[in-house]
């Protein structure tokens, strides 16, 4: 193991300015210090040889958007309506047909009704709690695939931590590096979050932060609506009056590694080290990023489409950001976990809630998201998940996880849930699963979360058990799960 020596430098165009450790890591290498390059090229090729190659839905997908509806969405008042179940159990809004025949959604998704012929809806999720009946814990769970070692009677955990299990984006980027000089990994608008732990399965966890996201997270409370009016993304850009002595101090610091380091040299001599730099640099230089988040070059009638509202907003920057070349998008419903207004936990308030506040701004933009992708002939290389962390109590009022629900709230149910996931060759107009006549369990074809994350890589041509090492270089699978076959055609 070899250090980085130097002061630890400003991040300062201030040519008296040492190059220091940090500098080092700002332009690309922290990825490499915390694994040998031997690791790097076997993780990245180990899945050439896979036995999954050529299966149902191998390598199909260039890009993966995941849609979080963290919080846990009710299936029952969305997307598995039991109108035949007792009073207390089936959704107080309508059912409605879909364009897929003997699947009904409720009143709340008429958008989604219309569009649902180009993705399959999975009414089995399903996973017994092991810890994991509140957010954070769950929220970990489905982010990287594993549970977590420390719950507190709550549900919360400690804080990210370098030992953590990487998010799955930063897997996936790792696994396939991008060519192109885009941002590979993006999450908006806010962080996962239930209470005081934030980001717990958001980040790259023991890969180190070269695979973290670029975290887009607009000033503004949660319930700002037009945040994503006023994006800055000022590190994507350099300003023309410090871009030459910024350039001059970046070659500065790249002569004073190979002077002061030669184990370096003689670490990664079969591995350019240099593309590093440029790839970094080229992002930058190239404008492309910055052109992607210039959300005015859309039209009016586009953006009303999506939504006016930072849910909506956040779906369309991640069609852009997809088409212009990023591998991974996570859109994190904006609005943090255990909340009120626009959440998911609706443990109170449901109808008016649902209705008037989280309901529209889904049916939205996700029917926004699909009909846009598909218009463009970008869906059959785009995988989109939309899944939350659980599901909804199916008798309402009543404790399962030791919260207070009110008579027209419904407690947390990670036993029988919805999600969503199409593009990429995977079916359409289809429903996966089936749940039992009070949505409490599944009937027919229960599909565990981790289960999803291996079809996501599957979806990338990654196997799902690639092994990785850890901070202590112990070898892991990606996921301990199969892939679902059936999901595609």
């Amino acid at each position: 193991m070899f250090r980085v020596p130097g002061e630890i430098a400003k991040d300062l165009c201030d040519p008296h300015l040492k190059p220091g450790r940090r500098d080092f890591l700002r332009v690309g290498g922290a990825g490499m210090l915390g694994m040998t390059l031997n690791n790097i090229l076997a993780v990245q090729n180990a899945s050439a040889n896979s036995a999954l190659v050529g299966r149902p839905g191998w390598g199909k997908a260039k890009s993966v958007i995941m849609i979080y509806l963290q919080g846990g969405p009710s299936h029952l008042d969305l997307w598995d309506p039991k109108p035949d179940a007792p009073d207390n159990v089936r959704s107080i809004f309508k059912p409605i047909n879909t364009k897929v025949d003997g699947c009904q959604y409720t009143e709340i998704l008429p958008k989604l009704a219309k569009v649902n012929d180009k993705f399959t809806t999975v009414q089995s999720m399903s996973y017994t709690p092991n810890g994991l009946f509140n957010h954070t814990a769950a929220i970990y769970q489905i982010m990287t695939g594993y549970t977590t070692d420390k719950v507190s009677p709550s549900g919360q955990l400690e804080p990210p931590s370098p030992k953590d299990f990487p998010n799955f984006g930063s897997n996936i980027i790792r696994l396939k590096p991008t060519d192109e000089p885009m941002l590979p990994f993006v999450v908006m608008p806010r962080p996962l979050q239930e209470s005081n732990v934030v980001n717990k399965g958001g980040t790259a966890g023991f890969l180190g932060k070269a695979y973290d996201p670029y975290y887009l997270f607009p000033d503004g409370d949660d319930l700002k609506m037009d945040k994503m009016e006023s994006l800055r993304v000022d590190d994507l850009q350099l300003r023309p009056d410090v871009f030459s002595l910024r350039l001059k101090r970046r070659a500065k610091l790249r002569s004073a590694l190979t002077d002061q380091m030669p184990e370096i040299e003689k670490a990664v001599e079969n591995y350019n080290l240099d593309e590093y730099y440029d790839k970094a640099l080229n992002l930058i230089v190239s404008g492309r990023a910055r052109d992607a988040f210039n959300m005015e070059a859309e039209t009016e009638k586009m953006r009303d489409r999506y939504g006016r509202n930072t849910f909506g907003q956040s779906c369309l920057l991640a069609r852009r950001l997809v088409e212009a070349g990023t591998k991974v998008v996570e859109v994190i419903w904006p609005k943090v976990a255990n909340s009120d207004n626009h959440s998911w936990d609706h443990h109170s308030g449901l109808p008016k809630r649902m209705k008037d506040q989280s309901g529209p701004m889904l049916d939205a933009g996700l029917s926004a998201l699909f009909e846009d992708l598909d218009d463009r002939g970008m869906l059959d290389e785009t995988l989109v998940v939309a899944i939350g962390e659980f599901g909804r109590s199916p008798e309402r009022g009543i404790s399962t996880s030791g919260n207070n629900n009110s008579a027209d709230g419904r407690d947390h149910w990670p036993y029988c849930y919805t999600s969503v996931i199409g593009g990429a060759g995977v079916k359409r107009g289809a429903v996966h699963g089936k749940s039992d006549k009070t949505g409490s369990a599944p009937a027919e074809d229960p599909v565990h979360p981790t289960e999803i994350l291996a079809t996501i890589y599957h979806s990338m041509g990654i196997d799902p058990q690639t092994i990785v090492y850890n901070h202590l270089n112990q070898p892991r699978e990606l996921v301990k799960a199969e892939y679902v076959e059936s999901l595609f055609g």
